[in-house]
């Protein structure tokens, strides 16, 4: 598994999650209950994650989408 984004934007979070699951492309979000335990300082911050084999194939729909500032691969 590799990150794809991190971020501490839950909207974000989810609309590129959603955009993955379109396009078959399985992800999770890791982080979630480490970043929910540190509170609302934003230290730790959640990651988008995709099968290694995906990444090539889920930065495109993250790219298309308008979302190539949040990738963590360019």
């Amino acid at each position: 598994m590799i990150a794809l984004i991190r971020t501490n934007d839950p909207i974000t979070l989810s609309f590129a999650q959603s955009l993955l699951k379109d396009s078959s492309i399985e992800s999770f979000i890791a982080d979630t209950h480490m970043s929910v335990l540190e509170g609302s300082v934003g230290a730790i911050q959640r990651r988008l994650m995709v099968l290694d084999e995906d990444l090539v194939a889920a930065t495109r729909v993250i790219r298309e989408a308008g979302l190539e500032a949040e990738l963590l691969h360019q």
